[in-house]
């Protein structure tokens, strides 16, 4: 498998992930998204940086 195939699995399986909870429970889906709304600008980059950091460490701990 090379590095493209990797690349599009991985998006293929975000999109998977990412579209469960809409798919398999909408409501709760709007309400975390009217959380998310809520939220002030920092608070959003933090858990974004907080996600980057999680799957940094979980690449490096797969490679």
């Amino acid at each position: 498998m090379d590095s493209s195939d990797v690349f599009w699995t991985a998006l293929a399986l975000v999109l998977v992930i990412e579209g469960s909870l809409p798919f398999l429970s909408p409501a709760a889906w709007r309400r975390v998204f009217l959380q998310i709304l809520q939220l002030r600008d920092g608070q959003i980059r933090f858990v974004g940086l907080l996600s980057i950091v999680f799957g940094l460490l979980l690449l490096a701990l797969l490679a």
